[in-house]
């Protein structure tokens, strides 16, 4: 047989009925009670770092090397040959750029990977990333332009790359081109909807 909630309570007031408050001044103040110690916060800082590096699927492995001076580029397939061909022109505006200069291979991964993602998130559609020749860069030349080259195939957003043009930075620089994000592809649909 079930009870309404009035005769539950009821019961609650009778079981209660003998037990007396505490008494007392002292009240533990819980917003400070449950604050991490400096050490699990740097346990969770560690962890956080952890997880971002898991994240970033860019490899550290083989790299096939490129000479300094030589020239990088790739287009995937469905990128048309006039829009690849004002890429490798410099024709469009650069809207963000990224500097590698003195970052380590590590520090370049990271901010090649994370580069990436912001601009694909923020909607920049083409991009430029100096990398240097790397003519003197030690145990290999051309170290991180290497590596870029093989990132850069690596990330989805990526439909494009081209070494810049001189004022650019030449074969120490690379143009890019990124896929529209979700937001943009809407945009898209709705305005050629509305025709």
């Amino acid at each position: 047989m079930s009870r309404s909630k009035d005769e539950e309570f009821e019961l609650f007031r009778q079981e209660m009925n003998d037990v007396t408050p505490l008494v007392g001044e002292e009240v533990a103040d819980i917003r400070t009670a449950f604050e991490p110690t400096l050490a699990q916060k740097e346990r969770r800082r560690a962890a956080e770092a952890e997880e971002q590096e898991n994240v970033n699927f860019l490899s550290t492995e083989y790299v096939e090397l490129v000479e300094p001076e030589e020239c990088i580029e790739f287009r995937r397939d469905g990128v048309q040959e006039g829009v690849y061909k004002r890429l490798k022109q410099g024709r469009y505006t650069m809207e963000a750029s990224l500097n590698l200069h003195r970052h380590t291979l590590r520090e370049a991964r990271t901010a090649v990977f994370n580069f990436i993602q912001d601009c694909h998130n923020a909607g920049v559609r083409t991009a430029l990333i100096i990398h240097g020749q790397g003519k003197h860069s030690k145990p290999h030349p051309a170290l991180i332009k290497s590596y870029v080259n093989k990132w850069l195939r690596e990330m989805p957003p990526v439909l494009a790359f081209h070494s810049a043009l001189r004022h650019h930075g030449g074969r120490g620089a690379v143009y890019i081109m990124m896929k529209k994000n979700a937001e943009q592809k809407q945009k898209n649909r709705e305005k050629h909807a509305k025709k």
